[in-house]
C-alpha cells in the first residue's frame, strides 16, 4: 500500500440496535401492508443502522392518492406565499435544531465523513430558507398594451402532484434541493429516498409533521425502484417526476413517464472535465483537483474526475496532486479528522476497481493507489486515492462515470484539442478551466458543453444559482428561481374589460 494518511476506527459509540423506519402516507406513519422490511448496514462499521418498511405498489398508490387529494383540496396549493414561507422557515429551524442527529445517521448509512455530513445538513437548512424567500416573491405578469378593452394576465400555478425520487450519495441535501422548491410552488409530493439511505428522509418527515404541514402534502414511501419508483413514474395522478440518479435509470423514467406526458426533470450522471492550461496556478489547481475527485469518496455527480492538462505541465501537476493525495485523511467517517469515508457498498467498490483494472489492461498507468484500502478496525470497504495516467479518450475510464476516488489524466497541446476532449463525453453536467488569462477562461466557458462552468475553482455551490446538465446529464434545473419554476405551470388569462366584443355573425 502506498504511503497514505489513514484514520483507524475510533471509540465512537455505535447503535445497539437498528432504528425502525416507516412510510409516511396521508399524515400517518405506516408499516408495509405485507410486513416486508429491508435492513441497512453501515458500509464503514458493519453494524445494522436501520430496518425500513419495504414498500410496494399498494403503498406507492396510497401515497399518490393522498398527495392528489391534498392538492385538489387546495389548503396548500391555494395558500398564500407568506403562509408557505412561514412553514418552510419553521422546517429550516427544526433542521438546525436536529442537525447533529441527522448528520450522524447519514454517516452511519452512507459512510461519508461526519464533518462533511454536518456541512451538508447546514446547507440543506439554507435551501429551505431560500425556497421560503421564493415562495413570497414568485409572481406572474400583466399586459395592459393589448388594446383599450383588453387585459392579459400570465399566471404561474403549481404543476400538481410531483414524485421526487432521490439518490443515496447526498440523501438529505438532494431532497432539500427538490422538496422545499416544490412546496414553495404549492405542489404536493411523494418522496422516495434510496433504499440504501432512507433514514434521514424519514427524519425530515418527522420534522415536517412537527412543523404543521397539512396531512398528505408530503408523503414518503420507502422501497426499491421496482416497484415503487415505477409506480411514481407512471401513475396518471402524478403530474411531474423529478429524479436524481444514473443516466440509465433516468432514461427509463423518462420513457415510462412519456405514456402520460408527465413533465420530467432529470439530474443525471457526469464525467466532468477540469482543463488545466500551462499558465495556470498549479498549486491552486492541484488542491481543487484533489478536492474534486476525493470529495464524498468520488461518489458525486459533480466529481472532477477527468483532468485534461497541457502536456508541458502534466508531470508537474500530477506530482502535486499525488503529494496532496497522500495527505488526505481516509478512514473512519465518525472521526472528525477524516475527509474521505467508506464506499457505499461492496458491489460498488468492485465496480470502481474494475474501471481501474480495465484502464491498466488498455494501456494506462496507475500513478497512485489502484486498490481497496484496509482501515484498521473497520475492514476493507474503502478505496485508495487513485491517479491513472496515460489515459486515452477511447478508454471506459475516460468516458464513463466511475463514481469513486479515481482521477483520470489526459493531455492536450492546443486549445481546440482541449475543447474537443472536454466535449467528447456523452455527459455535460459541469466543467472547470484553470488559466490566468480571462480570455481563455471565457472562451472555454462559451464553448464547453456543460450546465455549470467553474473558472479557477471547483464545486462552489450557491442556492441562488441553477444547477443541471447538458446532453446525457439530464434536463431541467434545480436551485435558483429556475428550480422553483420547474414546479410551476404557466396559464394565460385574457380579459375583456370594456365594451363587449364585436359580433362575428352578421
Amino acid at each position: 500500500m502506498p504511503d497514505l494518511t489513514v484514520i483507524p476506527a475510533t471509540n465512537a459509540a455505535l447503535p445497539d440496535a437498528p432504528v425502525a423506519l416507516q412510510h409516511w402516507i396521508g399524515g400517518v406513519w405506516l408499516d408495509s401492508a405485507d410486513g416486508a422490511t429491508s435492513e441497512r448496514r453501515s458500509p464503514a462499521h458493519g453494524v445494522a443502522v436501520s430496518v425500513a418498511a419495504k414498500g410496494g405498489r399498494p403503498e406507492a398508490e396510497a401515497a399518490i392518492a393522498a398527495a392528489r387529494a391534498a392538492f385538489d383540496a387546495g389548503a396548500w396549493s391555494r395558500s398564500s406565499g407568506k403562509d408557505r414561507a412561514t412553514l418552510l422557515l419553521r422546517v429550516a429551524d427544526l433542521i438546525d435544531r436536529d442537525r447533529a442527529a441527522i448528520a450522524r445517521h447519514e454517516v452511519l448509512e452512507s459512510g461519508k465523513p461526519i464533518t462533511q455530513a454536518m456541512a451538508e445538513i447546514e446547507g440543506a437548512a439554507d435551501l429551505w430558507r431560500y425556497a421560503a424567500a421564493l415562495a413570497r416573491t414568485m409572481h406572474g405578469d400583466s399586459h395592459n398594451s393589448l388594446g383599450p378593452d383588453m387585459l392579459g394576465l400570465v399566471l404561474k400555478e403549481p404543476i400538481g402532484v410531483v414524485s421526487l425520487i432521490c439518490p443515496w450519495n447526498f440523501p438529505f441535501l438532494i431532497v432539500s434541493q427538490k422538496l422545499p422548491f416544490a412546496l414553495a410552488a404549492g405542489c404536493t409530493a411523494v418522496v422516495k429516498p434510496s433504499e440504501l439511505t432512507p433514514g434521514t428522509t424519514v427524519m425530515l418527515g418527522h420534522l415536517l409533521e412537527e412543523s404543521g404541514l397539512p396531512a398528505g402534502v408530503c408523503n414518503i414511501v420507502l422501497g426499491y425502484g421496482d416497484p415503487v419508483g415505477a409506480v411514481l413514474s407512471t401513475d396518471p395522478r402524478v403530474d411531474m417526476v423529478s429524479f436524481t440518479g444514473s443516466t440509465g435509470v433516468g432514461k427509463r423514467i423518462a420513457a415510462a413517464a412519456s405514456a402520460t406526458l408527465k413533465k420530467v426533470s432529470l439530474e443525471l450522471g457526469g464525467k466532468n472535465p477540469q482543463v488545466v492550461f500551462p499558465d495556470a496556478d498549479l498549486d491552486q489547481a492541484a488542491d481543487a483537483i484533489a478536492f474534486g475527485v476525493y470529495f464524498n469518496a468520488g461518489e458525486c455527480c459533480n466529481s472532477g474526475s477527468r483532468i485534461i492538462v497541457h502536456a508541458d505541465v502534466a508531470d508537474a501537476l500530477v506530482a502535486k496532486v499525488a503529494a496532496l493525495s497522500r495527505r488526505v485523511p481516509f478512514g473512519d467517517p465518525l472521526d472528525p479528522r477524516t475527509q474521505v469515508g467508506a464506499i457505499i457498498s461492496s458491489e460498488h467498490l468492485a465496480k470502481i476497481d474494475g474501471y481501474v483494472r480495465g484502464a491498466v489492461a488498455a494501456g494506462a498507468h496507475v500513478a497512485l493507489g489502484g486498490a481497496a484500502l484496509e482501515v484498521g478496525g473497520l475492514g476493507g470497504q474503502f478505496y485508495q486515492p487513485t491517479i491513472v495516467t496515460g489515459v486515452t479518450p477511447d478508454m471506459a475510464i475516460a468516458r464513463e462515470e466511475v463514481f469513486g476516488p479515481v482521477l483520470s489524466v489526459l493531455t492536450f497541446r492546443t486549445f481546440d484539442e482541449a475543447i474537443a476532449l472536454a466535449n467528447s463525453a456523452a455527459y455535460g453536467l459541469s466543467a472547470g478551466v484553470w488559466s490566468r488569462d480571462v480570455s481563455t477562461c471565457l472562451d472555454f466557458a462559451r464553448k464547453v458543453q456543460a450546465g455549470t462552468v467553474w473558472t479557477n475553482t471547483w464545486m462552489d455551490g450557491f442556492a441562488e444559482l441553477p444547477f443541471g446538465g447538458f446532453k446525457e446529464s439530464g434536463q431541467g434545473r434545480e436551485l435558483g428561481r429556475y428550480g422553483l419554476e420547474e414546479f410551476l405551470e404557466v396559464k394565460t388569462v385574457q380579459m375583456r374589460i370594456g365594451q363587449t366584443r364585436g359580433t362575428w355573425v352578421a
